[in-house]
């Protein structure tokens, strides 16, 4: 009963919003995406709370939203952490564990809508409104994103200057947006006409079109160093949206995995981070 509610409710969903769109293209077209930037779990759970509490540091005030950001001090280079939708910052503890081994200065902080962060909504163009004043303030010389964090890295490299920022790595990353508002679009069964309201609203509120919005073509101009990971199994991001990336990042390396899955927690993959940072 209850995955069969889960299946259901998207396309109720769909169906009111469909009805909408008949009536007011706009408005259903703000409601639908609305529904898909709303964020419904990520909060910090109790047993996350031992692992983050000695690292709680100072909360930014950026963009509207209440950021939270966590420190654990080291005397090397600084590595900014970003994590992915409907998680926090606890799901670097991993990783975390081996770049405190490792030395390095280590900056995390909860999304919008994530965590110990205010809001209820998340998507990228804000994550990335948050994300650059925390490089300005931290100067991180590396930035490592998993899933929307690393298609948010990219976006942000490609939108900003970032001249403390030597290297970049995405775990498990997206890369083509319209491809993320097609599974939404079939996901609620949304018609043609609240479609096209949808594409309208995004170019009126952002700028771009859904079709312009590509971590694979905003990588053709970065100059960084990059590392990427994705695994051919990966239900959640695409393998080929990394694959697309690496072939258009000049200086960017591609290390594919199989059966490691979208999180990607393992030690193998945190020690080739930690080789390519020291490299």
């Amino acid at each position: 009963m209850k995955k069969l509610l889960i299946k259901l409710i998207p396309k109720l969903y769909g169906f009111f919003l469909n009805l909408l769109a008949l009536i007011n293209p706009k408005k259903a077209a703000t409601k639908a995406f609305y529904i898909f930037c709303t964020v419904r779990k990520g909060r910090i759970l109790p047993h996350q709370l031992a692992f983050l509490k000695p690292a709680i540091g100072t909360k930014h005030e950026i963009a509207g939203h209440s950021i939270q950001t966590y420190h654990w001090s080291g005397n090397k280079e600084t590595v900014l952490l970003i994590h992915g939708w409907e998680s926090n910052s606890w799901r670097w503890h991993k990783l975390i564990t081996k770049l405190q081994e490792a030395g390095y200065n280590i900056i995390a902080f909860d999304a919008p809508a994530h965590g110990y962060s205010s809001g209820k909504y998340l998507y990228v163009p804000l994550y990335a409104e948050i994300l650059q004043p925390l490089i300005e303030n931290y100067s991180p010389k590396y930035l490592i994103g998993h899933s929307v964090g690393g298609m948010t890295v990219i976006y942000n490299e490609h939108k900003n200057e970032t001249p403390s920022v030597e290297k970049i790595i995405t775990i498990g990353s997206p890369s083509e947006f319209h491809e993320i508002m097609t599974h939404f679009k079939n996901l609620l069964g949304l018609g043609t006409k609240i479609e096209k309201a949808l594409e309208n609203f995004i170019l009126e509120k952002f700028g771009f079109k859904v079709r312009d919005f590509s971590s694979s073509k905003f990588v053709q101009t970065n100059t960084k160093k990059g590392l990427l990971f994705h695994d051919r199994l990966d239900t959640i991001a695409p393998y080929h949206a990394s694959v697309q990336v690496h072939e258009n990042w000049k200086n960017s390396e591609f290390i594919s995995t199989e059966g490691l899955g979208h999180s990607m927690h393992q030690d193998e993959v945190n020690n080739q981070i930690i080789a390519f940072l020291k490299s």
